[in-house]
């Protein structure tokens, strides 16, 4: 039986709590004093030369247009002449402190050649472009509101996803890299019908995003809040499916929301997926994804234990979120462990027991072979 259909069937015995309908708009929830101190142990928390607030005065806006002449979601604006040079100078540093650890020497080759707004995102970020004045190559980053359940999402994908992100909070503000690809929805629309997309591989790699997305309970994976990354191989092509939403880490209460394949955005993927995969490959996918995940947390077990105790306590959701998803996981794992958590920080820790387990003791018991031969 194919996957969605099995898990279709599986979620038709959940009776949860109380049924909360999915966010519409999520609220920010402040940093911590144990996440603060987590996030300065590992040089997270650095002094910034400019923050959000900073960014909020500016004067004019007008709708950003796309390559297709359509309005885009984000808007370019522009600030008084008198705010200009401390802000172009704040961002540049910032894009310093990000990309080569804080060396301001290159400065005279860079500028800041625009700064978009997006008031409809939960953290209502700027995208900041900074170009090379020498040669036109440009790149962005962004500046939002620092909001916990991002924060731990971006930490948790930085520990267990395949491929590192870089950010940097200071009070209320946090700034982040620009995470490379072509977005999920546009990928849908003009590349996976396309003849030179190699659909089994791209399907493997989506089944391994979902499975873990799922592992990390990091929600909201519609299209437009991933992309995929096209490297060209020995043999074909290769693709890496990256997360650039991570608003709904730990937020959401129903399981479903958690899973990118039941997002009706993604559709068409999914329905490739039923089409060209049989059911052992997905479950094999699956348990590469596990296996993976369970080697990046025996190598990061030390930092990993450090952010799950600072997430513990945490206010990540609202209660009702929370027993609506603790009883979804308990009647689906069939594991009563989950109704006895009150908070998401415990929610997501029984999750990855439940799931890692044994993954995690094959990761252990190849550790010890290893070292009885050395």
């Amino acid at each position: 039986m194919h996957w969605d259909r099995l898990y279709f069937r599986q979620c038709m015995r959940i009776v949860p709590q109380k049924a909360a309908p999915p966010s519409r708009k999520k609220p920010i929830f402040p940093v911590s004093e144990k996440l603060r101190v987590y996030l300065k142990n590992y040089g997270r928390e650095i002094i910034l030369p400019i923050e959000y607030q900073d960014l909020i005065h500016f004067t004019y806006a007008r709708p950003l247009i796309d390559k297709d002449g359509q309005e885009t979601a984000w808007e370019q604006v522009s600030y008084d002449m008198r705010e200009w040079e401390f802000l172009k100078d704040g961002l540049l540093k910032c894009y310093a402190i990000l990309k080569t650890e804080g060396d301001y020497s290159f400065a005279e080759n860079l500028n800041v050649e625009r700064i978009d707004f997006c008031s409809f995102g939960n953290s209502q970020p700027f995208r900041i472009r900074i170009i090379n004045v020498n040669n036109g190559n440009y790149d962005h980053f962004y500046i939002k509101k620092a909001d916990a359940n991002r924060i731990y999402g971006l930490e948790w994908e930085h520990l267990l996803a395949t491929s590192r992100v870089t950010f940097f909070t200071y009070g209320q503000t946090l700034i982040e890299e620009h995470i490379a690809g072509i977005p999920g929805d546009i990928f849908i629309r003009d590349y996976l019908e396309s003849p030179d997309t190699n659909k089994v591989r791209l399907l493997k790699t989506f089944v391994k995003f979902n499975e873990s997305c799922f592992i990390r309970l990091l929600g909201d994976m519609r299209s437009y809040n991933f992309v995929v990354d096209i490297t060209p191989d020995i043999e074909g092509t290769q693709y890496n499916i990256r997360a650039i939403d991570f608003d709904q880490q730990c937020y959401e209460g129903r399981l479903r929301l958690y899973l990118p394949q039941f997002a009706k955005e993604n559709y068409p993927i999914v329905k490739e997926v039923v089409k060209h995969l049989d059911s052992e490959s997905i479950k094999q996918y699956q348990a590469e994804e596990r296996s993976r995940t369970a080697y990046r947390i025996a190598t990061e077990r030390y930092r990993v234990r450090e952010l799950m105790d600072a997430m513990l306590p945490d206010e990540l959701s609202s209660d009702e979120k929370i027993e609506q998803l603790k009883y979804e996981l308990a009647n689906y794992y069939h594991n009563f462990r989950f109704v006895k958590a009150r908070t998401m920080g415990k929610i997501l820790k029984i999750h990855l027991k439940q799931m890692l387990m044994p993954s995690m003791r094959s990761v252990l018991k190849n550790a010890k072979g290893r070292n009885r031969q050395l």
